[in-house]
C-alpha cells in the first residue's frame, strides 16, 4: 500500500511576511524601508505594502522618522510561547512518574545568580521524608542540584562564576575550596549527574541531572532526594538512569535537540571543556 505524502502549502507571501518579521528580530535597532529592502531581496513597493499591513496588526510600529520596530502583537506571541513551554507544566508528568517510580521526594529546581531555587516538589509518600520548600533557594557548591548546573556552565560564565561562590562548609561532607569543587565537577560531566552525601543537610542524600533549554544552556535541574537511611550507595547507582531519563525527555520538551542525549556523556559539545579528565573518588557515580 503506497504511503500517503503530506501535502505541503507554500503561500508566498505568507513566507515573505514572516521573514521580515525575523529581519527584525536579529537587527539590533530600528529598520527603514529601504533598509529591509536591501536586506531582504524584495522590491521596496513590495516591502512598503507588507509594513504596512503589519503594522496595522500590531506586529510592527512606525515611529516619525519612518523607521519599523517589533510591535507589542511580536511581545504577546512571545510571551505566549513562553508560557506554553514553561518549565514547570512541562515537567510535571516526569516528575511524578519519578516520584511514583522512586517514592521519594522529587525537586525542580532553577538557577537564580549563586542559588538554586525549588520551583516545584513533590513530596515522598514514605513517613520518614524530607522537609524542604517551594521558592527555597539552596547554594551551588554544596548541592546536587547547583553542581550539576555548574557542571554544565558554559566555561567562560563558570569561570567567572567560581570566585564569587562562598566554600562554607555547612556539614563536615562540603566541599571546601575551589580544587576540589572543580575536581569534583570533572565526575560530574563524566557522569551526567551530580551527588549530594550529606553536603547541605546531615542525613539527607539527593542525586539530580541537568535540564537543557533549546539553546544548549543549563540553567534547571531535577533530583531524586531522600533520608541517607535510603539512598546507599547503590541505591543511589540504581537511580542515576532514572533521573538521567526524566532530564532528558524534560530537555527535549523544551525544545533541546542534541544527538547525544542518548549517550552517557551528555555534554552539548558547545558546552564541553577541553582536558577534563576523571578523578578517584568515593562517590556513588558510575565507573
Amino acid at each position: 500500500m503506497p504511503t500517503k505524502t503530506k501535502r505541503t502549502y507554500n503561500i508566498t507571501s505568507l513566507q515573505r511576511g514572516l521573514r521580515l518579521l525575523e529581519l527584525f528580530a536579529s537587527a539590533e535597532r530600528s529598520l527603514t524601508a529601504s533598509q529591509i529592502a536591501k536586506l531582504s531581496g524584495l522590491p521596496v513597493s513590495t516591502v512598503h505594502r507588507f509594513l504596512v499591513n503589519l503594522e496595522s496588526a500590531g506586529f510592527l510600529n512606525c515611529s516619525g522618522t519612518g523607521s519599523y520596530h517589533l510591535g507589542v502583537a511580536c511581545f504577546s506571541v512571545g510571551q505566549a510561547a513562553l508560557g506554553q513551554l514553561d518549565i514547570r507544566r512541562l515537567s510535571l508528568p516526569y516528575l511524578q512518574e519519578l516520584n511514583q517510580n522512586t517514592r521519594e521526594t522529587i525537586h525542580l529546581t532553577v538557577r537564580h545568580g549563586l542559588s538554586a531555587v525549588y520551583v516545584e516538589k513533590l513530596d515522598s509518600p514514605e513517613p520518614l521524608r524530607i522537609y524542604s520548600r517551594i521558592g527555597a533557594a539552596v547554594p551551588l557548591h554544596c548541592t546536587g542540584v547547583g553542581k550539576v548546573m555548574l557542571a554544565y556552565m558554559p566555561p567562560e560564565e563558570l569561570a567567572a562564576i567560581l570566585p564569587q561562590l562562598e566554600f562554607r562548609r555547612l556539614t563536615a561532607n562540603s566541599i571546601g575550596s575551589l580544587q576540589e569543587l572543580q575536581t569534583h565537577l570533572q565526575k560530574v560531566r563524566k557522569n551526567g549527574y551530580a551527588c549530594d552525601l550529606e553536603e547541605y543537610e546531615p542525613h539527607i542524600r539527593c542525586i539530580a541531572a541537568p535540564i537543557w533549554d533549546h539553546s544548549g544552556a543549563v540553567n534547571a535541574s531535577v533530583s531524586i532526594t531522600g533520608p541517607a537511611v535510603r539512598m546507599s550507595f547503590t541505591r543511589l547507582r540504581q537511580l542515576a538512569p532514572l533521573i538521567q531519563d526524566a532530564s532528558k525527555r524534560i530537555s527535549r520538551g523544551l525544545g533541546y535537540q542534541a544527538s547525544n542525549l542518548g549517550n552517557r556523556d551528555v555534554f552539548p559539545p558547545k558546552h564541553r571543556p577541553t582536558g577534563t579528565q576523571s578523578s578517584t573518588t568515593s562517590m556513588p557515580y558510575a565507573k
